[in-house]
C-alpha cells in the first residue's frame, strides 16, 4: 500500500493576539515535502477547520527548494483546499509530521481532535514527527491509558533563546521550550538555529526551521524500516 504522511497545519493567520501574518512558516513545510516526494511518499495537508490556510516565510530569498516547492501546482492545490480533521480517516496514514510557524500555538497546541487521531495513529504503530514549533501539535497528545504522548519522550523545539532572536517572545501565547521541558521526559537544545534532530523511537522532533530536512530524512528513513 502507498504510504501516506498527514500534514496538519494551523487556521490561525497572525502570530498570537497580533496583527502580524502569520501561520505555517513555508520552508519547514517545503523543505520537508521535497524529501517527501524525493522519496516517493505522499502527503496530504489538513487543517482543523479546512480549507485555505495560512503560510508566511514564501518571499525568502536564495531558497530554491521553497520556491520551487511553493510553484508547485499540487502542493498549492492542497494547500488551498486542506482537509477538515472532521473527515480524515487516520487509518489511511504511515505518519503524521507537523510543521511549525507561531499560528498552531493559537488552534494545534490544544485542540483535542488533531490530538485524539494523533493518539490512535500513535498506538497502532504509526510515527509522529515535528518541526520547530511543530511539537506544540504534540502536547496535547494523551495515549489511552491516561499518559501525554511526550511524558517519556526525548524531544526538542523551538528555543527561548531563538524566540529572543526572533523577536517574538512577548508575542507568543505560550513559551514552547517551557512547555516542552515540563511536559516530555526530556528537552534538549543546542545552539540557536543549529540543525538539531532527536528520535525517540517513533517520535521525531526538530529544534529549528533549518532541521526539517533532517526530521524529514528521518521520518523517511523510519517510514522504510
Amino acid at each position: 500500500m502507498m504510504k501516506k504522511i498527514l500534514i496538519p497545519v494551523t487556521n490561525h493567520a497572525t502570530l498570537g493576539n497580533t496583527d502580524q501574518a502569520n501561520g505555517t512558516y513555508s520552508p519547514e513545510l517545503t523543505h520537508a515535502l521535497a524529501v517527501f516526494i524525493a522519496a516517493g511518499v505522499d502527503y496530504e495537508i489538513a487543517s482543523i477547520n479546512g480549507g485555505k490556510a495560512p503560510l508566511y516565510g514564501t518571499d525568502i530569498e536564495g531558497d530554491s527548494v521553497n520556491d520551487t516547492l511553493l510553484a508547485n501546482e499540487e502542493f498549492q492545490n492542497k494547500i488551498n483546499n486542506t482537509i477538515p480533521v472532521s473527515q480524515l480517516n487516520i487509518e489511511d496514514y504511515a505518519a503524521v509530521f507537523y510543521p511549525g510557524g507561531f499560528g498552531l500555538l493559537s488552534d494545534l497546541a490544544n485542540n483535542q481532535d488533531f490530538a485524539r487521531l494523533s493518539a490512535k495513529h500513535y498506538e497502532s504503530g504509526g510515527i509522529i514527527a515535528a518541526v520547530c514549533h511543530g511539537p506544540a501539535g504534540l502536547l496535547p497528545i494523551t495515549l489511552s491509558n491516561g499518559d501525554k504522548l511526550l511524558a517519556n519522550k526525548s524531544v526538542t523545539g523551538f528555543t527561548r533563546e531563538e524566540e529572543i532572536d526572533f523577536g517574538t517572545l512577548n508575542d507568543v501565547p505560550f513559551l514552547l521550550e517551557e512547555s516542552l521541558a515540563r511536559t516530555a521526559g526530556r528537552y534538549s537544545k543546542v545552539q540557536p538555529w543549529n540543525v538539531f534532530v532527536v528520535e525517540d523511537q517513533r517520535v521525531i522532533t526538530g529544534q529549528n526551521p533549518a532541521s526539517a530536512h533532517g526530521v524529514a530524512v528521518a521520518l523517511v528513513k523510519k517510514l522504510a524500516q
